[in-house]
């Protein structure tokens, strides 16, 4: 079972299945955060649907860009061979 899951995301073959999945369930994210129901919220954008998504997902691809600008320009990283 394990190694049907593994081939299934390692396996370039299932590519374009993969991406229709990760498109099918940001799009159920989404419409179900359409009857959530917002009774106690604070802050106006709180009130738009679908908000906790995007919020999400801009904030997932900054934190992938912040580490990447902090490893490369950074210094943060170093060459494969620097402890040799």
């Amino acid at each position: 079972m394990i190694a049907r899951v593994v081939s299934f995301f390692g396996d370039s073959n299932y590519a374009n299945l993969r991406l229709r999945l990760f498109y099918l369930v940001l799009a159920l994210i989404v419409a179900v955060d359409f009857v959530v129901p917002r009774e106690h919220v604070e802050f106006l954008w709180e009130h738009l649907p679908g908000w906790s998504a995007v919020y999400g997902f801009g904030s997932c691809v900054a934190i992938i860009f912040v580490s990447k600008f902090l490893g490369h320009q950074g210094g943060l990283m170093r060459p494969e061979d620097y402890y040799d």
